[in-house]
């Protein structure tokens, strides 16, 4: 019995150790994690203050000029605005907002372009706001007309829709920049290659198509001016393209962004795998047209059985059907 009670006492003793080093680990994981957050919280702070000093030096006269026209009012919403904003900020780290804004959302969120814990903060508290105004908008307005447990439901139905709106409207922006991306990327490689190939350095190339593209790379160059403002805010370059890479799910991108960033490493001739990589990317266009085209013909089929053939049996068979009515008319009399 002394055996076995040393035994459990060993094993007890273990075992919390063993929790002792789990709970070590998870404290310095969870650490870790905050700092980071804090880090990446400080840089897009940083950034976006050097772009607001930025808008505010481009524009101070026009809207000194045009302040005095609006009367104040559009300062107020921005103030109120302002303090949704940071109270969203506020709760994001908590666990009530990991749930409400959880990884997908955030990674929506980079896809809309919006980077910044600003933002995040903001879908946090449209959220919020949401689930708790349209319930009672729904409320007000069904109480009248139908029974307590109908009321019920179409508040939680109003509930869930004002929770869930927000992320659909993210997502079919996020979608709508996916297929941006797709349809530029070929565009922004050649692009790419001819600035290379008139002597550009890679910064100023993506500057370039920053400031002078951004007609026809709304998305892209979106996305290279976040890129360069985390540069220019003390990002590394593979760090700022990479969000760049990770935001969005495309191979074709990630692969151009490895080349971007070895080109800022090591520097060479980018001229000719850009050229074969611009090849590829418009041959894979072209399979991509051929497969919606082969797929919209058989829809079209279907479209014409329906439309097309009642209207061509009444103009070719018709006449007969008329012709054949006629007679039996006649010999009936």
């Amino acid at each position: 019995m002394e055996a076995q009670h040393v035994a459990a006492i060993a094993l007890a003793l273990a075992a919390l150790g063993l929790l002792l080093i789990a709970a070590l680990l998870v404290v310095r994981l969870s650490a870790a994690r905050r700092s980071e957050r804090t880090l990446t919280h400080a840089l897009d702070e940083r950034a976006l203050q050097s772009a607001a000093l930025n808008a505010a030096a481009r524009g101070g006269e026009r809207a000194d000029a045009a302040a005095p026209a609006r009367g104040g009012q559009p300062a107020g919403w921005k103030r109120l605005f302002e303090r949704f904003a940071h109270a969203g900020v506020r709760w994001l780290d908590t666990p009530l907002g990991r749930q409400i804004v959880a990884e997908e959302d955030r990674r929506l969120l980079e896809q809309c372009g919006f980077v910044d814990t600003r933002m995040r903060g903001l879908f946090l508290m449209a959220r919020i706001l949401g689930m708790a105004i349209l319930p009672l908008v729904a409320g007000m307005l069904a109480r009248e007309h139908v029974s307590g447990s109908t009321c019920v439901v179409i508040v939680i139905a109003a509930a869930l829709a004002g929770f869930m709106v927000p992320k659909i409207y993210v997502a079919r922006r996020a979608s709508r920049r996916r297929n941006g991306v797709i349809e530029e990327l070929p565009l922004m490689v050649d692009l790419l290659r001819l600035l290379q190939g008139v002597g550009l350095s890679l910064d100023q190339s993506l500057q370039v198509m920053v400031s002078d593209f951004r007609t026809v790379l709304p998305v892209l160059s979106h996305e290279l001016e976040i890129a360069q403002r985390q540069f220019a805010a003390g990002r590394p370059r593979d760090q700022s393209l990479n969000r760049l890479a990770a935001s969005y799910d495309n191979e074709d991108l990630r692969a151009v962004v490895r080349l971007l960033i070895q080109v800022d490493r090591h520097g060479g001739a980018v001229q000719e795998p850009l050229k074969l990589f611009g090849d590829r990317l418009r041959e894979a266009r072209r399979a991509m047209l051929r497969e919606r085209i082969g797929r919209l013909t058989v829809k079209m089929t279907g479209v014409m059985i329906v439309t097309l053939l009642p209207a061509l049996m009444i103009v070719t068979a018709g006449p007969g059907v008329l012709a054949v009515t006629k007679s039996l008319h006649s010999t009936q009399r």
